[in-house]
């Protein structure tokens, strides 16, 4: 269950990024509450606050279950849960910006 809980504050961790970075420039960017869901834009300031409770999770799961750095199960955890939910909202996103330039 420990290395569960890491994985999963590696994905808020990696979550938390492009909302906090989209709130935090003014932009808008998709999130669950847009419509279509993950796919419509939502304000900056609920990107924002999107971004900020994916930090906040992160925060609270690494609190209880503290990692030690190094070459270890715990780091591989963390950093597996960051590269999942990355490769997966990469995909996601880049179809998202596609089909809104030019229809690809």
């Amino acid at each position: 269950m420990h290395y569960i809980t890491l994985f999963l504050a590696g994905a808020f961790l990696c979550n938390c990024i492009p909302h906090l970075s989209a709130g935090l420039q003014g932009r808008p960017f998709p999130t669950p509450f847009a419509k279509p869901r993950g796919v419509g834009d939502s304000s900056p300031l609920v990107n924002f606050l999107w971004g900020a409770f994916n930090l906040l999770i992160a925060l609270v799961r690494l609190a209880r279950h503290p990692v030690t750095l190094g070459a270890n199960f715990e780091c591989l955890a963390l950093a597996l849960g960051g590269l999942v939910i990355g490769l997966h909202l990469a995909k996601h996103f880049g179809n998202v910006q596609q089909k809104r330039v030019g229809g690809l």
